[in-house]
């Protein structure tokens, strides 16, 4: 993959928090364009790898290069190319949903004309347009999650950064969004996403990158990890023999991250009162 074709990439990223090492030396890279996925147990260390690929946390070592701009000589340029939702979205509550939009508009360096027009339309399309003297302190958590991605889109950026963004949502916010993200991927747009609903990553995903324990476990398209993965195992055999799923099955996502990370418990280990 050339330079120009490395939406995301990453040289020995490591972050430490006194004797925690969180992030340990990861290599990422992701093209342009590409819907990514980025998963872990809890604790393993997305939300401190996003967090410094948005460029609010600073690395303890390493390298991070955004659409071809090294993010630490030049933060500025880059944050003005990415949109971010991140987990604790971070809105300003004693704002309406157009002001706060309008607001994020203007930050990015869009006219007032423009900032207004795209605010509405944001708000129409994300169905929040209908309370429109309600503050944000008062939209359920589902509106909340909304109105964070349409201030991460509303400058047109060209790499998306999600953090769990379909958490709380209702299916037909869910349905919304992800309508959304597909015609951003169209359009050429990376989309860097973590998520625990590991069903909505294989369904939206094209490729994923798994980090266990602060370190890069796994990385490349689903269909590689799959490959991988089922060339190292034999399917499972019950006691009588017979495989536990049928021949030529695919693995699912879930299983592929299960086997990864080591996640599968034996019956020894459940809870006795539940057995």
């Amino acid at each position: 993959m050339t330079t120009n074709a490395r939406a995301i990439f990453t040289e020995n990223l490591t972050r430490r928090f006194g004797e925690l090492v969180a992030v340990d030396g990861v290599n990422l890279t992701v093209g342009t364009g590409q819907f990514f996925g980025f998963l872990g147990p809890n604790g393993a260390g997305k939300s401190t790898t996003i967090r410094m690929l948005t460029g609010l946390l600073e690395p303890t070592a390493g390298r991070i290069v955004i659409l071809g701009t090294d993010l630490q000589q030049d933060p500025v340029e880059v944050k003005r190319q990415i949109g971010v939702v991140p987990e604790g979205l971070a809105l300003f509550d004693r704002l309406t949903g157009f002001e706060y939009l309008h607001f994020v508009a203007r930050m990015y360096g869009l006219d007032r004309g423009t900032a207004a027009q795209r605010a509405q339309e944001l708000l129409e399309f994300m169905q929040l347009a209908d309370r429109p003297k309600t503050l944000i302190a008062d939209y359920s958590h589902g509106m909340k999650k909304k109105l964070a991605l349409a201030a991460a889109v509303i400058h047109g950026p060209k790499v998306l950064f999600l953090d769990e963004p379909f958490e709380g949502v209702d299916a037909i916010a869910a349905g919304t969004l992800k309508n959304m993200l597909n015609r951003m991927i169209a359009r050429g747009v990376t989309i860097f996403l973590t998520s625990h609903v590991l069903e909505i990553v294989e369904r939206l995903c094209s490729h994923v990158a798994i980090i266990h324990k602060g370190k890069l476990v796994a990385q490349g398209s689903i269909e590689e990890l799959r490959s991988g993965v089922e060339s190292k195992i034999a399917f499972a055999v019950a006691d009588e023999g017979k495989p536990v799923r049928p021949s030529g099955e695919k693995l699912t996502l879930e299983q592929i991250f299960l086997e990864i990370v080591g996640g599968t418990r034996t019956t020894e280990q459940e809870l006795s009162w539940l057995a």
